[in-house]
């Protein structure tokens, strides 16, 4: 399933990621990662 890419497929993927995220922004809430990780899994737990 995993294909080997191109340093040309890599830098394209890179670049449109980067692209992407200028667009849209994620607001920082001040919350540490492992904090949001816990929080997830705490939503996760309760389905």
């Amino acid at each position: 399933m995993a294909q080997k890419l191109s340093k040309e497929q890599k830098k394209a993927m890179i670049q449109k990621a980067e692209e992407e995220r200028a667009k849209h922004p994620k607001k920082k809430n001040g919350v540490s990662g492992f904090e949001t990780i816990d929080e997830d899994a705490k939503k996760l737990s309760n389905n």
